[in-house]
């Protein structure tokens, strides 16, 4: 049963995030030529809130209860899109860095072969 129920997980998860449009755009925002989208992409949330607000108004004015699983996918949408953001910056910030570090060692390898290959004249 436990294997069914994790199976069953696993294979829905592949699913969502292989077709659903919200999870292939964070997984585009994840990629290294991506980070750079992450905070514009936070403007992807507000469409999805305006779903989640016209859904409950219309629930709220005796339209059908089933509107409330459009709002709860809305507001779970809109909330991935705002944390991706932030995210996306500090994956930026991180990358950014490791790369000035891989910079910074191969100049300096190349300044420790050039002067080995100078011959030092002494006196």
């Amino acid at each position: 049963m436990f294997r069914f129920i994790w199976t069953l997980s696993v294979r829905t998860r592949d699913y969502l995030h292989r077709y659903m449009p919200s999870n292939r755009l964070l997984a585009a925002i994840r990629t290294r030529r991506g980070l750079k989208w992450g905070l514009p992409a936070m403007l992807v949330a507000l469409p999805y809130f305006l779903i989640a607000y016209a859904c409950s108004s219309a629930v709220a004015g005796g339209g059908p209860g089933w509107l409330h699983l459009i709002v709860l996918w809305a507001c779970w949408n809109a909330l991935k899109f705002i944390i991706m953001g932030p995210v996306s910056v500090v994956l930026l910030v991180r990358v950014r860095l490791h790369d000035a570090t891989i910079r910074r060692r191969q100049r300096r390898e190349a300044s420790t072969e050039a002067d080995a290959r100078v011959p030092v004249l002494h006196a």
